[in-house]
């Protein structure tokens, strides 16, 4: 998709972007507690970030301190996240192509959360590739771990279209950490999908303090993060 607005500039006023309550998040969020407790350590040093595939409702929201670009190539989704000041610029386009969307500008982070699965493969491998060009200090990648079957609804790009493992994230460079606790508790979304759901929730909680965290193998889902140098 060919992008239809200008890249905003880092010190562009834009829209202020909005205060967002996280504990409102958790009661129907639990497991944003993990993903967010992971970011902010990862993005820490970082005042500039780009969040590629950043949807209507990015968990990046909740991040203050950063001045936090989003982009993405579903309209709709974009014009929600704008209306919602989720962000403080905006920007419509292919992820596939964000280095040529931003020629000349570089972020401290670049960061896609729940983005690269809806990709094929190879285009996964570019998308990666670009926002390695774009990134001052890391590359941050949230995914499902290996393919999890999801459908699209309503053309809304959210069919998945491969699966991404540990082994081949660290062969790239990154350092993996697994999220989410064991992987045969959560389906579509990363919900939980056993009954009752608050019990096996909080031994997805469990879970992955003790033991999956530090083995992504077994996880739900990765967290992904390389550190890079500007070129």
């Amino acid at each position: 998709m060919e992008p239809t607005e200008k890249p905003q500039s880092p010190t562009s006023p834009a829209i202020a972007r909005g205060a967002f309550s996280f504990w409102d998040e958790f009661i129907s969020n639990p497991s944003l507690y993990m993903l967010l407790r992971e970011l902010r350590s990862a993005l820490a040093g970082s005042k500039t970030v780009l969040d590629v595939g950043c949807g209507n409702k990015s968990p990046m929201r909740y991040l203050s301190g950063v001045h936090l670009t989003g982009i993405d190539g579903y309209a709709p989704a974009l014009d929600e996240a704008r209306l919602g000041k989720t962000h403080d610029a905006y920007q419509l386009g292919d992820v596939r192509r964000v280095a040529d969307l931003f020629q000349g500008r570089h972020f401290d982070a670049c960061v896609s959360l729940d983005v690269i699965e809806h990709l094929p493969k190879e285009d996964g491998w570019k998308m990666l590739e670009q926002m390695e060009k774009l990134a001052t200090r890391r590359v941050i990648i949230f995914t499902p771990n290996g393919f999890i079957p999801q459908k699209s609804k309503d053309g809304d790009l959210q069919e998945h279209l491969s699966g991404w493992t540990a082994d081949e994230m660290r062969q790239r460079g990154y350092t993996v950490l697994g999220i989410y606790g064991p992987k045969s508790l959560r389906g579509e979304y990363h919900r939980i999908k056993r009954q009752p759901r608050v019990f096996w929730l909080l031994i997805s909680y469990l879970s992955h303090f003790l033991s999956t965290r530090r083995n992504p193998e077994n996880a739900a889902a990765i967290f992904c993060v390389k550190n890079v140098s500007a070129s």
